[in-house]
């Protein structure tokens, strides 16, 4: 009778399941349509603007819709010539996740209250204007990869149709060549940032947009950066992450007292330096290393790293990011996070060679999560009981070895002599660490024709460098400079 009971309980909820999943897929796109306004100080002047929600059909080859992917505009009122309004496009990485973060954390009018520090503040979690956000400089449209926000594969398709390297890239291009289309905006100098897997993304675009629709933009702009598609071997991955291991330790008081006494900046320019000229010839001579050279590598990484020369010795001089994450502060009780090594957790014990959650995202999800779905509701007039996915599922995530987006974004900064590229970083982000990003720009074009059109931003914080108050106000005035570089002067 008992297996009875569980097998009846089981498929009662299994029928539950089926129900809500069938509710979920066959949603109207039509409430996902709204249109509202608003009014935003920034910069001590008041921007009136509208909200505009909805969808842009996917077809197939044979012209039947077989997604659609959702997003929100933010125009400003009152612009008379839309080829001097910018156009910027924005998503966040994953692969999976939804537009989110940069929308309600960075660019947009408003945005999830954080403390200035960057850490997150008791729920229920508030929305306040966002007096940083970029909309005063460009208009902004926030896109939703399919499976991610509101975008969705429609019922009976192919449900990872689109997840993979080039079918996001082709999907998204898609989008924002319907967008520019159905809105007038072909006139517009038009800007693409990605965060994190969405620089993969950007790099790409950039340059398909460019090959397939023709589509020539003024700014990449790449946040929290990663390598593009370049595969670093190990002893490059772990020379690159040095400086990073560097910053943290500084940040949560771990290095000699010689270092811990100077400006970070400071810091980080003698951690480069061993770098690039000690460490990269050491990893390289591998077992030609005498033990002489072994003991004064070593020490000199403990030294940078605020890690114990045994362990370094024990890891071959080379330490991996998980390793770091739980021997900083192992003697603490305590880890450091992998998106924003300011952030610390604690693990069931100190045992282990990784942490057991990352401290940093922990601190994200809740008050990000509840944010936009407060806001989607109250102020955006969205009425919907579609899960607002801030992740969604894309696996299996088609990878393509043969996909070098930086390669497809050098190309593009080769066809367009007037494409510019920006990219910002966090100096305590490890997932995408900011020394490995100045290698791969600076490998991008060995000539050094287009170093001079390649800038970066770097900022006292980690992944998502904006909910510290500080760096959002630096971060702001640097993409404004930037956007005002990139378009024609009118």
């Amino acid at each position: 009778m008992g297996l009875k009971k569980e097998l009846g309980i089981f498929v009662c909820l299994l029928c539950v399941f089926v129900f809500f999943a069938a509710a979920d897929e066959s949603i109207s796109e039509e409430q996902l349509h709204s249109v509202t306004k608003h009014s935003v100080t920034i910069g001590g002047q008041v921007v009136d603007y509208t909200v505009t929600t909805g969808t842009m059909p996917l077809r197939d080859i044979k012209g039947e819709q077989d997604a659609y992917i959702f997003y929100i505009a933010y125009t400003k009122d009152g612009v008379k010539d839309k080829t001097k309004r910018p156009l910027m496009f924005s998503f966040n990485g994953g692969p999976g996740s939804s537009s989110v973060w940069m929308h309600m954390g960075f660019l947009g009018p408003r945005k999830v209250l954080y403390n200035t520090d960057g850490f997150q503040l008791q729920p229920p979690y508030e929305v306040v204007d966002n007096e940083y956000s970029i909309l005063d400089i460009a208009d902004l449209v926030f896109i939703d990869p399919v499976a991610t926000g509101y975008s969705r594969m429609l019922p009976k398709k192919s449900l990872h149709k689109y997840h993979g390297v080039m079918e996001d890239i082709q999907s998204v291009a898609e989008f924002i060549r319907l967008y520019v289309t159905r809105n007038d905006r072909w006139g517009s100098p038009k800007f693409i940032i990605g965060e994190s897997y969405g620089t993969t993304r950007a790099a790409g675009l950039t340059g398909y947009l460019m090959s397939s629709h023709r589509m020539y933009t003024n700014g990449t702009i790449l946040v929290s950066m990663t390598e593009l598609g370049s595969d670093p071997a190990q002893d490059l991955s772990c020379m690159l992450i040095l400086p990073h291991f560097t910053a943290t330790a500084w940040y949560h008081k771990a290095l000699p007292p010689d270092l811990q006494a100077k400006p970070l900046r400071e810091v980080l320019d003698e951690a480069e330096a061993f770098t690039l000229e000690e460490y990269a010839l050491a990893l390289n001579k591998g077992g030609w290393l005498s033990d002489t050279e072994r003991d004064n590598i070593a020490d000199k990484i403990a030294h940078f790293t605020g890690l114990s020369v045994d362990f370094i010795k024990n890891c071959n001089l080379r330490v991996e990011r998980q390793r770091f994450w739980k021997e900083l502060l192992r003697s603490r009780g305590l880890t450091v996070g992998r998106l924003d090594s300011r952030y610390t957790g604690t693990d069931r014990d100190s045992g282990g060679e990784s942490f057991e959650f990352d401290p940093a995202m922990a601190n994200w999800n809740g008050p990000f999560t509840g944010a936009v779905n407060r806001y989607l509701k109250d102020e955006l007039k969205i009425n919907t009981d579609l899960t607002y996915n801030i992740f969604g599922s894309v696996r299996p995530w088609k990878g393509r070895g043969d996909v070098n987006t930086g390669e497809m974004l050098r190309q593009a900064m080769t066809a367009n002599p007037f494409l510019r590229v920006f990219i910002l970083e966090g100096y305590y982000d490890a997932a995408c660490d900011y020394f490995t990003a100045q290698y791969t720009m600076n490998h991008l074009d060995l000539t050094g024709k287009l170093k001079d059109r390649i800038s970066f931003g770097f900022y006292e914080s980690g992944h998502m460098m904006y909910i510290h108050f500080p760096s959002l106000i630096k971060a702001k005035q640097d993409l404004a400079n930037f956007i005002r570089s990139a378009c024609p002067e009118k």
